[in-house]
């Protein structure tokens, strides 16, 4: 049983900031990435950010130079900032992870629960 667990959101002004963070627990053998989605009502999920177990990482153009992603491969953890918060970042957030659960398994891709952040003054 593997569970992904954000935690951080919440209502900031634009302008301001807020830190997410996602721990993976259970019975983890290895995570080959991490990444961050979002969903705004009445539209589709889309990627913000990503980061691999090597460290590469990748962003939505519209986050680039105002959210950084990282991880901890020791605590299975990422951890998105949010800088300079803008009303259309206003979305639920999901971390997931692509990973596998025993030796030469097949990564497959768990998701968070999601958690509700909102810019508004």
């Amino acid at each position: 049983q593997v569970q992904l667990v954000e935690s951080g959101g919440g209502l900031v002004q634009p302008g301001g900031s807020l830190r997410l963070s996602c721990a993976a627990s259970g019975s983890i053998f290895s995570i080959y990435h991490m990444a961050w989605y979002r969903q705004a009502p009445g539209k589709q999920r889309e990627l913000v950010a990503s980061i691999t177990s090597g460290g590469s990482t990748s962003y939505l153009e519209s986050v680039k130079g105002r959210f950084t992603i990282s991880g901890d491969n020791a605590k299975n953890t990422v951890s998105l900032q949010m800088d300079s918060l803008k009303p259309e970042d206003t979305a639920v957030y999901f971390c997931n992870a692509d990973l596998t659960t025993m030796p030469a398994d097949t990564p497959s891709l768990y998701w968070g629960q999601g958690t509700q952040v909102t810019v508004s003054s």
